[in-house]
C-alpha cells in the first residue's frame, strides 16, 4: 500500500491550496480517511476525516470553515481544499487511510497507512 500527496507549497496569507492523495492497493471509499499535519514543535493534529459508508465528517476547530475533505470515487483520490490560509496553518500534511472517524475526532489507529506528506507554508 502507498499513499502520496500532492498540491503543498508556498501560498501568501489569505490564499487557497488543494492536497490531493493518491493511493496504491488501497480503496479510500472502503474506508475513513483522514488529513493530519504537523508543524515544527508542535504535536500532530488531526484536521479532519471522513467516513464514506455514512458520510460522516469531523473538522478540527483550528480549520473548521475554511478546509474540506471529500473523496473522488472514480479517481481512487483524497482531496483536502484549504482556503483563507493563515500562517498557523504552515505544516507538513499529511493523508491518512483506515483511522477511526467520528463526528467528534479523528484517531491513527495501529493498521492506518500514511503517505509521505507534504509541505504546505503560508508567508504572512
Amino acid at each position: 500500500v502507498q499513499l502520496v500527496e500532492s498540491g503543498g507549497g508556498l501560498v501568501q496569507a489569505g490564499g487557497s491550496l488543494r492536497l490531493s492523495c493518491d493511493a496504491s492497493e488501497f480503496i479510500f471509499d472502503d474506508h475513513a480517511t483522514a488529513w493530519f499535519r504537523q508543524a515544527p514543535g508542535k504535536e500532530r493534529e488531526g484536521v479532519s476525516c471522513l467516513r464514506p459508508s455514512d458520510g460522516t465528517l469531523y473538522y478540527a476547530d483550528s480549520v473548521k470553515g475554511r478546509f474540506t475533505e471529500s473523496h473522488d470515487k472514480a479517481r481512487n483520490r483524497i482531496y483536502l481544499q484549504m482556503s483563507s490560509l493563515g500562517p498557523e496553518d504552515t505544516a507538513v500534511y499529511y493523508c491518512v487511510g483506515g483511522v477511526f472517524c467520528t463526528e467528534s475526532g479523528v484517531e491513527s489507529v495501529w493498521n492506518d497507512y500514511w503517505g509521505r506528506g507534504t509541505q504546505v507554508t503560508v508567508s504572512s
